[in-house]
């Protein structure tokens, strides 16, 4: 939901870097696993109860993230990059998410539970409806410098990001939030899957229309 507005604050100071890196030969993939280490710290800390310090380094997984793409907009951006870029990202959001789990067991787990199934859920309906706007050639007019088709929703990267970095300076409240967090993911899948279906219906409506002409 706030990504759009996310987007425009960010991009020029990205791009400044990715020009700086640019300069250097560094490569859009080595930003991008380079990031998903540092997201990897993340997970250990947190496990550790170091959460100022995980908060720190999930905050430059995210600049890494960002900056990985806009280095690719100004070399090569490629379909592997940006499949290892989804995969990587997914799995660092599901890494904090565990790292919360396992740093409280007894008053986390459940709540951490709940939220990896949220994240499932908005994963998997974004990503399941990426695979079928590439194959109708479906553009997103919000996001169309990104690799995959961005289906939008009310928990997007903007308040994800925000959501870290509660839990992170509230580690005692982390239940309370994950159960409001995984309320707001549900709600997104909701809408993702009858907004994408509804979506595809009409595309196929469409060329079954251009087909009997």
């Amino acid at each position: 939901m706030l990504d759009p507005w996310a987007i425009k604050l960010v991009n020029p100071p990205l791009k400044a870097c990715a020009q700086i890196l640019k300069t250097k030969g560094v490569k859009p993939d080595q930003v991008t696993i380079a990031g998903f280490g540092i997201g990897l710290l993340a997970f250990f800390t947190l496990w550790m109860n170091g959460y100022i310090m995980a908060l720190f380094f999930i905050l430059l997984n995210r600049i890494m993230d960002g900056l990985d793409g806009a280095l690719a907009r100004l070399t090569d951006r490629t379909d592997a990059g940006g499949f290892l870029d989804i995969c990587l990202d997914f799995i660092f959001y599901s890494a904090v998410v565990a790292g919360f789990a396992l740093s409280d067991p007894q008053n986390n787990a459940l709540a951490a539970v709940l939220l990896l199934l949220g994240f499932v859920g908005t994963g998997t309906s974004f990503l399941a409806f990426a695979v079928m706007a590439r194959k109708h050639d479906l553009k997103s007019p919000a996001y169309p410098h990104k690799a995959l088709y961005y289906i939008g929703g009310l928990t997007e990267g903007t308040e994800t990001i925000l959501f870290f970095v509660i839990i992170c300076i509230f580690p005692g409240h982390f239940s309370f939030f994950a159960f409001l967090f995984a309320f707001l993911c549900l709600i997104t899948t909701i809408t993702r899957v009858l907004s994408g279906y509804a979506t595809l219906k009409e595309v196929a409506k469409n060329k079954k229309k251009m087909v009997s002409k």
